[in-house]
């Protein structure tokens, strides 16, 4: 987020309850699936929520491909230590399915250990399966 939203501070992290992480989008061109979020009432998902600033919003727009109808922008409620909030959310417009990279899980879990994410999340993330793709 650094990279994409250098203007914009990590401000909590949170559970989206009902919602599972997933992977898509293998055949758009990158290196692997992509992660994506779908309702599933008995999964939750770790996220970190950031305070966007409106000229790095535009950037997210552009780099979650919303030009070219990549993604959806949903407001989803997320369950902080504070208690609930409605940030945006970016969700793939593909079919779930396809392997992420190697690389690309790598960041993943590495962003989630940093924001704080539980070991046993982290842990997931290390070890789904993956196309290995190392970059």
């Amino acid at each position: 987020m650094l990279e994409r939203a250098p203007h914009s501070p990590m401000a909590t992290t949170g559970w989206l309850e009902g919602w599972r992480l997933t992977f898509g989008g293998e055949d758009l061109g990158w290196e692997g699936a992509l992660a994506t979020i779908v309702e599933d009432a008995g999964s939750r998902v770790f996220v970190v929520i950031y305070d966007v600033t409106p000229l790095d919003e535009e950037r997210l727009d552009r780099w979650e491909g919303g030009e070219l109808g990549m993604h959806t922008k949903l407001r989803l409620r997320v369950q902080t230590m504070d208690g609930s909030v409605l940030p945006w959310l970016y969700v793939l417009d593909a079919y779930e399915g396809g392997l992420p990279s190697a690389r690309y899980l790598g960041v993943l879990a590495d962003a989630a250990e940093a924001a704080g994410a539980p070991a046993d999340y982290v842990d997931d993330l290390r070890t789904r399966p993956c196309s290995g793709i190392t970059g």
